[in-house]
């Protein structure tokens, strides 16, 4: 089970990544590993990145810590789990450190990644969209490895503030649910409702709503649907104390989804209550009728068809998935070659001067970043085994349109896994209807 958490890095950029690098953590620095930049010069190579983007924001760098339940995995394991989350998030375009700590019970990754991108210069957003993504990513990644997920709870839209503390009973919003709820009953009006409240400690204030506040309370809670439910609106409140009040309910969508049949004879569920037994029946029903006029519409009429369908179909999903590989592996390696190229020609001037120079230290000195980032580069193209220097033009087109391939190629990808899982339930679905006792047999073995 991993967990994520993230944070701005605003100042001290160096002794964070000290920090993450320290050998007692990471095994003698055997598990760290970076990205267009070195272990040692992360912090010169991010400002010089962000320098360039002409950034003057006071985000210098995010970090990322990824933690590993007690035992689940090993530290090579979890490290590649933490390269592999770097590569799909940052997707080839920031500077990165990545370290895995062994020196507590738990593994736990730390990435700290550049706040600008070096292959265009943008900002990396972080908000709980990009979170999410992080979250979804990590646990994707978790799965491929075998290793267990964090299990998302029903109480989606709560910030984890309010669900802890509704769940410890210290909620201001429950408590003030609670207390209209036990005086509905007891008064006349909701003016009557007020002034009970009042009475109780909260301070009421009237306005486009009203609102309410207990003592201690630092906010005001409105009387709305968005901020306590549909019940809980003046007009909903004033219904409920005339004992006229009507919970309305969101009308029900067609669901038009093949779902996987129910195994009634297996169902621990279905042997307990004969209303879930009931439901089931129907249920299968329904998915055994969507199932057959599935294979209507896609003129499937034999189970070697069904069978040759999916075969076809997982060819090509695993032709799709290579191929996003091998444009995202090429792009990888064409931002590094261009960030490289880019250093090494604004920086050689300085570098040849300071060659030059009669007082190479006192020249150094006045220019040390600079020279370190010249001859990082010059390695980093050394390695890659570039005798001549590319031009940057050609590289930056190249670019762009593996990009507009990579996108096409996604949408055929998405396409390809969606169509297998489609057609996996059809075929499960078949298998249970006209195979009951193998589909068992087969389902146990897998």
């Amino acid at each position: 089970m991993a967990v994520t958490k993230t944070h701005p890095i605003k100042s001290t950029l160096k002794a964070a990544i000290d920090y993450i690098l320290n050998p007692e953590k990471t095994d003698g620095k055997l598990l760290a590993s970076s990205f267009g930049c070195g272990l040692e010069t992360a912090d010169i190579e991010f400002a010089w990145t962000r320098e360039a983007a002409g950034d003057r924001g006071t985000h210098l760098g995010r970090h990322l810590i990824q933690s590993f339940a007690v035992g689940e995995t090993t530290p090579e394991e979890a490290h590649k789990i933490g390269m592999e989350l770097a590569g799909a998030v940052l997707g080839g375009k920031y500077e990165f450190v990545l370290t895995t700590h062994v020196d507590k019970d738990h593994l736990h990754n730390h990435l700290i990644f550049n706040a600008v991108s070096f292959v265009d210069y943008k900002k990396y957003h972080s908000n709980k969209q990009s979170y999410h993504f992080i979250r979804r990513t990590s646990d994707r990644i978790c799965k491929e490895h075998g290793l267990s997920v964090v299990v998302p709870g029903q109480d989606k839209g709560k910030s984890y503030a309010e669900y802890t503390a509704e769940k410890q009973g210290t909620s201001y919003k429950a408590k003030l649910k609670t207390a209209i709820d036990t005086l509905i009953p007891q008064v006349k009006d909701f003016d009557e409702l007020l002034r009970r409240l009042q009475e109780m400690g909260y301070e009421i204030k009237r306005g486009k709503y009203v609102s309410c506040r207990a003592a201690g309370q630092e906010h005001f809670t409105r009387l709305k649907e968005k901020t306590l439910g549909a019940a809980y609106t003046e007009e909903a409140i004033k219904e409920r104390i005339k004992g006229v009040y009507i919970a309305k309910s969101k009308p029900l969508r067609e669901d038009r989804k093949i779902r996987l049949v129910v195994d009634l004879e297996n169902s621990i569920k279905a042997q307990q209550s004969a209303g879930y037994e009931r439901w089931a029946k129907i249920h299968n029903l329904k998915q055994a009728a969507k199932s057959m006029n599935f294979l209507t519409e896609n003129k499937i009429e034999y189970y070697s068809d069904l069978e040759s369908k999916i075969a076809d179909i997982m060819t090509a999903h695993d032709a799709a998935a290579r191929a996003v590989k091998d444009v995202e592996q090429r792009m990888s390696d064409l931002s590094l070659l261009i960030k490289h190229t880019t250093t090494y020609r604004q920086l050689k001037p300085i570098y040849e001067e300071y060659k030059k120079s009669r007082d190479k230290e006192k020249y150094l000195r006045g220019h040390e970043s600079e020279i370190i980032l010249f001859e990082a580069a010059a390695r980093a193209l050394k390695e890659m085994q570039i005798k001549k220097l590319p031009d940057l033009a050609a590289l930056r087109k190249e670019y762009s349109s593996l990009n507009d391939r990579k996108s096409k190629l996604y949408e055929d990808y998405r396409q390809a896994k969606k169509q297998m899982q489609e057609y996996g339930i059809v075929k499960k679905n078949v298998d249970s209807i006209l195979y009951p006792s193998q589909s068992k047999t087969r389902e146990q073995e897998r």
